[in-house]
């Protein structure tokens, strides 16, 4: 089955460029000029990925993240008009996008990054995994069930999110250099993409440590990546 997008833009020609595109590399495609409509359209058809642009009448696309991620962990790639810089970004990724596109849109770009997100949403594949789950007093992650516990409270990943927290589970006290990270995680259309390392492990951070300030769990080694440190109670299963 064709993968489903979700496009919710209020600029006639840009969302009609867009539609084309997408139908030309053999998407299903929805689309929507308005937040209401947009938010409407995703409880209808369910997307696969979500185009969203953040300046939207009716219902802004922050909003519209936001109420997504409160049932979902579809992919959402925003666009915006102007250069995101990294608080906005941050802010964003605070309130569940995983993906920044700057207008005008690049097609080869767009396609690539579209191809990049779908690919992270696809499920876990436990052929390939070891360890599968680790578990202490404060952390339980099981990676077939793509369930993550603080604290004995669930937390909901975004698909970027969890795959970084697996990666890092897998390879418990191995130093991750970001170029690793970047082509591991994002793929080879992000290796230029220095920032994002930096900005998703601090995202999943907040998330995840005890204390932000104080990580325990992702540690930094500093000009070269990061390692994930299992604590003395916790364990890692094949």
């Amino acid at each position: 089955m064709p993968a489903h997008i979700l496009i919710v833009e209020d600029d006639k020609e840009l969302s009609r460029m867009l539609q084309l595109d997408l139908k030309a590399q053999g998407y299903e495609v929805s689309a929507a000029r308005d937040g209401i409509d947009g938010l409407r359209l995703f409880h209808s058809v369910h997307p696969d990925l979500v185009v969203l642009d953040i300046a939207l009448p009716l219902m802004d696309g922050r909003a519209i993240c936001q109420r997504i991620r409160e049932i979902s962990d579809v992919p959402i790639m925003m666009m915006t008009a102007h250069a995101v810089s990294e608080e906005e970004m941050v802010q964003g990724l605070n309130l569940g996008a995983d993906e920044f596109m700057i207008k005008p849109l690049r097609p080869a770009e767009f396609q690539a990054r579209v191809r990049a997100l779908l690919r992270r949403s696809r499920a876990y594949d436990a052929s390939v995994s070891s360890p599968m789950r680790y578990q202490d007093d404060y952390l339980s992650v099981d990676l077939l069930q793509r369930r993550v516990t603080v604290d004995r409270q669930d937390v909901r990943l975004t698909p970027t999110e969890f795959k970084l927290l697996a990666l890092f589970i897998q390879n418990p006290g191995t130093v991750i250099s970001f170029q690793q990270l970047l082509e591991q995680v994002w793929g080879f259309e992000y290796t230029r993409e220095n920032h994002y390392p930096r900005i998703y492990v601090s995202h999943l951070r907040r998330k995840l440590e005890p204390d932000v300030r104080n990580p325990t769990y992702i540690q930094s080694e500093y000009g070269v990546g990061y390692r994930f440190i299992p604590q003395t109670s916790g364990e890692a299963q094949a």
